[in-house]
C-alpha cells in the first residue's frame, strides 16, 4: 500500500543501512511485484538495495478483523502437533490459487499440508502450537495390500430358462 514504510536489513557497510524506505507505487510487471520507492530515483540506486529485506512495524494490538486468520509470520516456527504428539514444524507458508498450503519440516523431509479446517482444526499462537488431523496417506506411505490382485467380479447368475408360450 503507497504510504507503507519499511525498515531496511542489509550489511552494516551499505549505504542503505540504518535507513528507512516509503513505498510510492506497487506495479505488477510479467507477474512480478516491481515496487517504487521515495529516495530511489532509478534502477542504479535500486541496484544497492539487491537482497536488502524490507521489515515493517506490526501493532501487535492489531486483531484481525476475520476469525481464524493469521500472517504468515505467525504461523512459521509453530510445532505441529498430531494425535498430542510433535511431528513437526511449520516452515513456510504457500499462497496457491485454490487454497494455502503449510510446508511442514518433519525428520522424514518436508510434506505440503493444505491449510484448511478439516486438516488444520486448531492454531494457538500464544502456545505456539498447531493442531492437524490429516487423513491418512497425507504424511506417511500407506502400507501395500496383500491382495495385490483387483478383486474378481463374480460370475453373471446364469438365466433362468423361459417357459415357452402355451399359445401357438
Amino acid at each position: 500500500m503507497p504510504g507503507a514504510v519499511f525498515t531496511l536489513q542489509v550489511p552494516t557497510g551499505s549505504p542503505w543501512h540504518g535507513k528507512t524506505l516509503e513505498l510510492i507505487e506497487l506495479k505488477w510487471f510479467n507477474s512480478h511485484a516491481v515496487g517504487f520507492f521515495k529516495g530511489v530515483p532509478d534502477r542504479t540506486a535500486a541496484e544497492g538495495l539487491v537482497k536488502a529485506i524490507l521489515w515493517i512495524d506490526q501493532d501487535s494490538d492489531e486483531q484481525s478483523a476475520e476469525e481464524d486468520a493469521w500472517f504468515d509470520h505467525q504461523l512459521v516456527g509453530l510445532d505441529v502437533i498430531r494425535d498430542g504428539e510433535k511431528i513437526g514444524v511449520v516452515r513456510q507458508v504457500n499462497h496457491m490459487p485454490a487454497q494455502d498450503l503449510l510446508v511442514i519440516e518433519q525428520a522424514s523431509g518436508e510434506v505440503l499440508v493444505p491449510f484448511v479446517k478439516a486438516i488444520v482444526p486448531a492454531v494457538d499462537i500464544t502456545a505456539g502450537t498447531m493442531t492437524i488431523t490429516p487423513p491418512p496417506g497425507l504424511l506417511e506411505e500407506l502400507p501395500e495390500s496383500d491382495d495385490d490382485e483387483a478383486p474378481t467380479a463374480e460370475p453373471p447368475a446364469e438365466d433362468t430358462p423361459t417357459e415357452k408360450s402355451q399359445t401357438e
